[in-house]
């Protein structure tokens, strides 16, 4: 068994966690758009008390530049809705169970994001000989694999310039909430959700790769703590399926009278578009295409699909399975790791049709 793992129940340090973030109820996905306050949160230290009419963004280049939020919002702007997911969605379900924020499949969620262009702002500060990376750094402090620091993620240089990746100063058409980031934060589409730093403060161009914790230690892929790791970068395929009929209060198992159920959901993937869906009602034993819902030029964000089940009595593990036109495909069983990163395995719902 790998350090750090248990076969245990949650413990009081992840229940805390627990309880200070959230997932996204499933049903949700009912929604092309989340609403904010069903969309998930991952919160690594504490929500900063931030004066907007203060703050003020600090871009280096070969030079420094400094913005306010006012400045910001008179720039160019642009919206995107964008599917974000944590890294860690689906860690729970391992064995053994990486301790950390313990979750299941909810921490996802989709928003219509509103900012300006980080790309024209690096322009402006120019872009220095031999530059690799750019670091963006939050007003988050905290202490984490024993080191006391700023939150701060870097992406490779050719990421930072795609014009599709915003600095963000609205979500679904208001202002940041303080648990989103208010008054600035980053959003780059099709990255796992530890890339889009929140209440940002400083952007500066590297010309070496950046070796703080979060890029250099935390979400890597390892199998033991001192392998150097794989680290995480864009989203898996995933699809998740709105539960059918009603639930048990403990367990969550459905119930569904028999005849037609319709079964719908949405899927996504950060490396190429969702290419198809299907869906088992037998745990995975035989599946059948899911009818997809047209993308509406959106690419960052979920696509829908559909099912229509001929649903008899008896009892039923309901799945379903996306592809991207990468070729990604979910996989039937979970990819362990140190972290409980990347688990992108597909949903199983346990289904009762009742007579």
């Amino acid at each position: 068994m790998a350090e750090g793992t248990s076969l245990e129940g949650i413990s009081l340090q992840e229940l805390q966690l627990a309880a200070r973030n959230h997932g996204m109820p499933l049903e949700a996905l009912r929604w092309p758009v989340t609403p904010v306050g069903l969309h998930y949160l991952l919160i690594h230290y504490d929500v900063p008390d931030v004066d907007g009419a203060v703050w003020g963004l600090r871009v280096r280049g070969e030079r420094e530049l400094s913005f306010g939020l006012e400045e910001l919002k008179r720039r160019p702007r642009a919206d995107l809705a964008v599917t974000m997911e944590c890294a860690g969605n689906g860690r729970a379900r391992l064995e053994p169970r990486p301790v950390s924020q313990p979750w299941l499949s909810e921490a996802i969620g989709t928003a219509r994001w509103a900012g300006t262009p980080l790309r024209p702002l690096l322009e402006e500060a120019g872009l220095p000989e031999g530059a690799v990376e750019v670091l963006f750094t939050g007003l988050d402090r905290g202490i984490e694999g024993g080191e006391e620091q700023a939150y701060q993620r870097s992406v490779p240089l050719e990421e930072a310039l795609r014009d599709e990746v915003l600095l963000a100063f609205e979500m679904n058409g208001s202002p940041l909430p303080p648990q989103h980031g208010y008054p600035l934060r980053l959003v780059v589409p099709g990255w796992y959700g530890m890339t889009n730093v929140k209440w940002l403060a400083e952007i500066e161009v590297l010309t070496e790769p950046f070796t703080g914790y979060q890029n250099a230690q935390g979400y890597r892929l390892r199998q033991e703590e001192d392998d150097e790791g794989e680290p995480l970068a864009r989203m898996l395929p995933r699809s998740l399926i709105v539960p059918p009929g009603i639930p048990e209060f403990l367990s969550r198992d459905r119930t569904v009278p028999a005849g037609e159920v319709l079964l719908q959901g949405r899927a996504w993937s950060g490396h190429a578009a969702v290419e198809s869906v299907d869906v088992s009602v037998d745990g995975g034993e035989t599946w059948a295409p899911a009818e997809l819902e047209p993308d509406g030029g959106e690419r960052w964000a979920w696509r829908g699909f559909r099912f229509r089940w001929d649903a008899e009595p008896g009892e039923y593990t309901v799945c379903s399975r996306a592809r991207d036109e990468a070729g990604n495909e979910q996989p039937l069983e979970p990819l362990w790791n140190l972290g409980g990163y990347s688990n992108n395995s597909v949903q199983r719902i346990p289904v009762t049709v009742t007579g």
